[in-house]
This record gives structure tokens, sequence and C-alpha cells, in this order.
């Protein structure tokens, strides 16, 4: 079996704001009743963190768990341990109505980080990142340009964003593109 590499292979973009991708992350999405304590429970175990409420993430340092439908839950991990959780996955919930998936090779998550990273992201998506609306643990799956990506503040200077593997380039070049323009003045 040949080795995981990331989709943009840990390329990097600096200025005023930094664009960079982060590397490997592991990523399982979960489908299920999010009112199930068992399904609570086990996301609980895998990250350490407390369940995300709607439209919330929870994060800890390498892990978290991510809002993304009614149904539906984001679980970040490191790369490595994503077939173990997936098999806590399995049997926490076995016997009940649920879909666990690996989506990490399916996925990219890119960092924006520096002072106008907020506007960035405001230039590229009709989700609202007015800070009185969007802050720490907000988390929002909208569209960047003309693709499907999901984003959320990891401070006050930085925002994650993923998306699909096979359009991480053109999410690259578009958020270096909307940083070369620089701020709005907007935020």
């Amino acid at each position: 079996m040949s080795d995981p590499i990331s989709a943009l292979q840990g390329r990097s973009t600096a200025g005023e704001v930094t664009i960079r991708e982060a590397g490997l992350c592991g990523m399982i999405t979960l489908r299920g009743e999010l009112s199930n304590a068992k399904l609570r429970a086990v996301c609980k175990k895998i990250t350490g963190q407390a369940f995300p409420e709607k439209a919330k993430i929870a994060l800890g340092e390498d892990r978290g768990i991510a809002w993304m439908s009614p149904d539906e839950v984001l679980v970040m991990l490191p790369y490595a341990e994503v077939t173990d959780a997936l098999a806590q996955i399995d049997s926490a919930l076995a016997g009940q109505h649920y879909l666990a998936e690996n989506v990490s090779d399916a996925r990219a998550l890119i960092h924006v980080e520096g002072g106008f990273a907020r506007e960035i992201l405001a230039k590229l998506t009709p989700a609202d990142l007015h800070p009185a609306t969007f802050g720490t643990g907000d988390f929002r799956r909208s569209h960047l340009g003309q693709v499907a990506a999901a984003f959320w503040m990891v401070d006050a200077d930085t925002f994650a964003v993923v998306c699909f593997r096979s359009v991480a380039d053109y999410v690259h070049d578009l958020l270096v593109a909307s940083a070369k323009a620089g701020p709005v003045g907007v935020f």
C-alpha cells in the first residue's frame, strides 16, 4: 500500500495572511440520531470533547466534533487513529442505525492565518461572518466561490477550511487571490 499524502502536500503561501494546508487530518463522517446517548458518548471518548450544539464545533488540541446537519457530525482526530476510532464507533453503536465513514483522504484542511483572515473568507462566502454573528466555536457549511466548504474560527486571527480533496487547489488559490487583494475594511 502506498503512503498517504495530503491533497496539497503541505503547500503554504505567506504574506500579510498565510494560507497553508494543515497536512493529513483524520476525519470521520458520522450520521445517526444525534440525540443518541451512545453516539454522543463514543464521540466524547474519541475526541475528549463535549458534543457540539447546532452550527458549532467543539475543538481540542488535535481533535474535535463539528455539527454538520441534524443527523451528521464530522469527527476530527489524528490521521493514524481513524481505523481504531471507527472500530470504537462500530462497537458502541452495534445494532443501531448509523453510518460512520473514513473521509480523511477525500478532504483537505486549509488554515487562513492573519489579521484580516475573516475578510478573506467573507469575500468568498455568502455566510454572514460579522464578528457579532460568527466567532470562535461557530461552524458553517457553505460555499467558497463555486465549491462546497465548511469553516470555523480557530482563534481571532485564524480560520480553518475543510473542502473536498478534488477542489483543494482551487480553494487554496481562491484564498490566496482573496488575500492578495487585501482587506476591504468591513470588519
